[in-house]
């Protein structure tokens, strides 16, 4: 059968992504503890089009990420870009895989357990003689107001919040542990499931662990700088104010060199 995509155009316009976008499609990752997770994804796969090529064969994005989905590892999913980029003849491919990553939590107190969901996102580009990955987790936490705190005469306001930190691929790392240390950073985690007793544990862990955005995202900041591990991220916390009509919103960058100054880029 003629292969319209194949056939020369004359327009001499290059496209930057062509592809797939949306994709719903279970996968499965790695996980720490149970060793594999399975999900569902929402994928966006593109690779470049020359400017001879009237279209790209979108039947083979399907094709070579059906093959990839049962391990869908950091490694993985740039080698599948890679067969992508080689399979179309083209000379960058790109890929998105945004899900959610779950972990059973038990309650501070009362031990009983319950799921955490965290929204993760992949995000890759490859090219001839390189690649760019990044990974990234969005996770809730709980703040309480330091000025709410020091200027009344009882309580202080509180809030959920999200953070979001963004990975630039270094050495293998595991999402457990970055969730863990990110939870650590704020007033406190939040849970899936908790008991009175677990309502008041955390409930005076926050009071006596106040952060404003700013801190947090400073907190943050510092820990995985710290690791010496990650050549580029960044942090952002958004607190969904529960006294005022909008958002409290903090936002950090780091680049290898920036721990030169001891300072945030």
């Amino acid at each position: 059968m003629i292969d319209v995509q194949n056939l020369t155009d004359s327009r001499n316009v290059p496209l930057t992504k062509v592809g797939v976008k949306s994709l719903e499609y279970p996968i499965q990752v790695l996980d720490k503890v149970k060793k594999v997770q399975h999900t569902t994804a929402r994928v966006d796969l593109f690779a470049n089009l020359p400017r001879h090529f009237k279209g790209t064969h979108m039947s083979r994005f399907i094709e070579i990420f059906h093959a990839y989905r049962e391990d869908l590892s950091m490694p993985r999913f740039l080698e599948m870009l890679n067969k992508i980029r080689a399979s179309l003849d083209a000379e960058s491919s790109f890929g998105s895989l945004n899900f959610p990553y779950f972990l059973e939590k038990s309650a501070p107190v009362s031990g009983l357990t319950g799921m955490m969901s965290y929204q993760c996102c992949y995000q890759g580009r490859v090219y001839q003689g390189g690649h760019h990955f990044t990974v990234s987790v969005a996770i809730p936490v709980t703040t309480v107001c330091p000025c709410s705190k020091a200027i009344s005469d009882r309580g202080a306001h509180n809030q959920r919040g999200i953070v979001r930190l963004e990975l630039e691929l270094g050495p293998f790392f595991w999402l457990e542990d970055i969730i863990d240390m990110v939870e650590k950073s704020a007033s406190s985690p939040v849970y899936s499931l908790l008991k009175r007793e677990d309502e008041k544990y955390i409930t005076e862990h926050a009071y006596d662990n106040p952060k404003f955005v700013e801190d947090l995202v400073r907190d943050v900041y510092i820990t995985i700088r710290d690791l010496h591990q990650f050549p580029s991220f960044s942090v952002e916390a958004e607190n969904f104010e529960s006294i005022h009509n909008h958002n409290a919103y903090a936002y950090v960058q780091y680049h290898s060199g920036d721990d030169k100054n001891d300072r945030p880029g």
